[in-house]
Parts: C-alpha cells; structure tokens; sequence
C-alpha cells in the first residue's frame, strides 16, 4: 500500500490548519515563497522517487535474497515492530552521517534550506538522497526482514515526522524522553552553535540521548532556522545543486588530486586549505540574520499558488499511477515537472525572463500532454483538450494582465 498517497489530502489539510492557528495566534510562520518552494522541492522528490526507488528497493531484495540469516515472517507481529525500531536506528545513523559528511549533507541539506518551520517544511525533501541511502538499510536485509516489512515500516516512519515540524506545538513531558517532538525536531532545523548537528532520530530520540547527539529546546536561545549556507533562492533545482556544485567547484580548484578526492568524503565544511584559503566562505552573523525574500506582487503570488496547485495534482496522479508507467513516461514526466517547477522559482524570484520560461512552458504541456496520452499515461479526449486550452487561456490571461511595475521587481 502507498501510504504516502493516501496521506496528501491530510498533509494540505492539516497545513490549512496549522494557517489558522498562524491566524488565531498572531504569528507567522509561513511565507507564501518559501511554502511553495518547499513544497515544489517535496514533488519534485517523489517525482524523482519513481524513478530511483528501484535503487534501494533492487539492493536490499537482493542483499535480502542473498545474505538474509534469519527467516523471519511478514505475518508476525513482532517482526513489524521489531522492524519499526531496526527501521528508525538505521535512520539514525544515516540522518547523522547525511550532517556530518560533505557528499551526504549534499542531499540532505534540501530538507534543511528553509528559513521558516512549519509543515510545508516537512515535505521539503531531497531528489539524490537515493545515491547513498540505501547503503545504511542493508542490515534489515541481512537480519532477514522481508522487502515488503522493510518498505511499510519505512513509510510509516517519514509519515510520523510530518507533525513534528510545526512551531505550535510546545514540549510534550515525558513524550520528550522518548519520542522525536516538535520541540527536539526544532533544535534539529536550527543553525545556532549550540544547536546544530543534534537529534537525529526518526521516530525515537532515544538513539540521541544513547550516543550523545542529544540537545534540548532552549527557553534562552530562540531557534533560527536555515542553514549557514543559505540557500538564496527559489529554484527546487539549484536547491538539490547548490551544494553539489559548491564541493565540485572547491575540487576543481584545489591543487592536489588527494584533496579533489577526499574533500567529498571529509567532514561536512572541511575544505582544502589552498581553496579555503583563496575563496573564503564567510558565515552570516546570526546577530543580524535576515531572511530570504524578494518583493512580490498579491497577483504574483495568487498566480504562481494557481500554477502550483496543478503540479501538485500532477505529482499526486503520479504517486497512483507511476507504477505501470513505462521508463520513457516517467522520464517526460519528470522533465516537464522538473522544467514547470523551475518556471515556478523563477517567477517567484521575479528573475527579468520569467515571463519568456512562463511562455515557454504554458506552450510545451501541449506537446507533453499529446506524448503522455500517447504513452498511455493520459486519458486526454475532446474534454481534456478543452479543459487545457481553458488552462492555458487564463493563465496567459492572467501573465499579461499583471501589473508591469509588479513584475519588473527583480532580486
């Protein structure tokens, strides 16, 4: 079962939610830019899931098939439970070392780049994460826990995080002691010093608190979340790039093939000396830390949400049908969510060519749209071409009939 699918409704659900609450309570803890590009960097994700779910789903049947030294039952409840709490320790140590290696952190950093805390940032989630991570499940294989074991209890640990990013929940008593919280999750998103590098664990916190990764909420020191590196975009493509193309860049210019090599395997920050000493990286001064943003019009905004809201049905069409897709579907698919996605972050960047990529990609969904009907991934008749020259005329109506002086803002 994909429980995943069957969760979205109650992820924007709950996200409207939580918007009351912002409202009832007086605060604000969402910005329209940074909630969608949030959640543009979460369907782009599962989007690319389809297509490389079948690298650790491969590796672990076959290491399963293989290695497995117990023959342990999909039908007992032990072996579920028992596979909860494996599932969550070797999350553990990947969410772990994914902070404290470069070419891991490279992935995960995704999850990490907002400067707000709310649900949407739950969702936020890398597109390579699949290069290394299946690495650290092999044990479940090798203790003989079935694939289909392996998969449910996997999903039922990332559905657990999702409630744990809200700023609206306070600490929890006894719940904290075992249970990941809002309140320890907070500290995990944080870049203050005292924070940072802390509360690893999926489901449970008892792995921090065992192997001393543990820190608590302090009343003394308000989280600023974000990372230290920001981000500085709206793009869910440079997102998943920037800090690939940062250790890449750091490689080509280092003088040894040692340190070209190692500098992706080192500590998360560790670079070569003669790099680090001829390209700097200041830290920003938390003191004096001031969000992302650029100026966007009321339009600007409803318009990007709207074009949005239908790749978020396109994704989720996606999650239930992408199964008896062919390679070739998936691959259109991805192309046009990743390209419609950046079209997106440029517009809310109010880069100067928006507008062109907007163009652009209004005028590709109709080749797109014909191939994937071709593929079968598409039940377009009379109806459906009506409804997507309806689409494209509003949308085209919309894009010019935004005020000029909103869209020659620019970051």
């Amino acid at each position: 079962m994909n429980y995943v699918l069957y969760a979205v409704p109650f992820f924007f659900l709950l996200i409207g939610l939580e918007l009351i609450a912002d409202r009832w309570r007086g605060r604000s803890s969402y910005r329209t830019a940074d909630a969608l590009n949030s959640l543009s960097a979460g369907v782009l994700s599962t989007t690319s899931g389809l297509l490389t779910k079948v690298v650790g789903l491969l590796t672990y049947t076959f290491a399963w098939q293989q290695l497995a030294l117990f023959e342990l039952s999909a039908q007992s409840l032990w072996v579920w439970l028992g596979a909860f709490v494996f599932y969550d320790f070797c999350y553990y140590w990947n969410h772990r070392l994914g902070h404290e290696r470069n070419v891991l952190w490279a992935a995960h950093s995704v999850h990490h780049q907002s400067e707000e805390y709310n649900l949407s940032t739950a969702l936020r989630q890398t597109s390579t994460g699949f290069i290394f991570g299946w690495i650290f499940y092999l044990p479940m294989a090798i203790a003989g826990v079935p694939p289909l074991v392996f998969l449910s209890v996997g999903a039922l640990n990332l559905l657990y995080q999702f409630w744990v990013h809200t700023r609206h929940v306070p600490k929890l008593g006894w719940f904290e002691w075992v249970f990941i919280t809002p309140s320890n999750h907070r500290v995990h998103h944080a870049q203050n010093p005292v924070y940072m590098d802390r509360n690893y664990g999926g489901v449970f916190i008892l792995w921090d608190r065992l192997f001393g990764t543990f820190q608590e909420e302090l009343d003394e020191e308000p989280v600023i979340f974000g990372v230290t590196t920001p981000l500085a975009s709206w793009n869910p493509i440079w997102a998943n790039l920037q800090f690939y193309v940062q250790l890449w860049r750091d490689a080509a210019r280092a003088a040894s093939w040692w340190d070209k090599l190692r500098i992706w395997f080192m500590p998360t920050g560790w670079r070569p000396a003669d790099v680090a000493a001829r390209y700097p990286q200041a830290k920003p001064d938390l003191s004096r830390f001031c969000k992302f943003e650029v100026p966007l019009g009321l339009g600007q905004k409803w318009y990007a949400g709207v074009q949005f809201a239908g790749y978020v049905v396109a994704g989720t069409w996606l999650l239930g049908t992408g199964d008896t897709a062919s390679l070739g579907g998936l691959l259109l698919a991805w192309g046009w969510m990743a390209f419609g996605l950046f079209a997106i972050g440029a517009w809310l960047e109010n880069r100067p060519w928006a507008r062109a990529v907007e163009l652009l990609r209004l005028a590709l969904n109709w080749p797109v749209f014909w191939a994937g009907a071709a593929l079968g991934m598409l039940p377009m008749n009379a109806l459906g071409w009506g409804l997507l020259a309806l689409y494209s005329l509003v949308s085209l109506a919309a894009l010019f009939g935004l005020p000029r002086r909103e869209a020659a803002l620019a970051v």
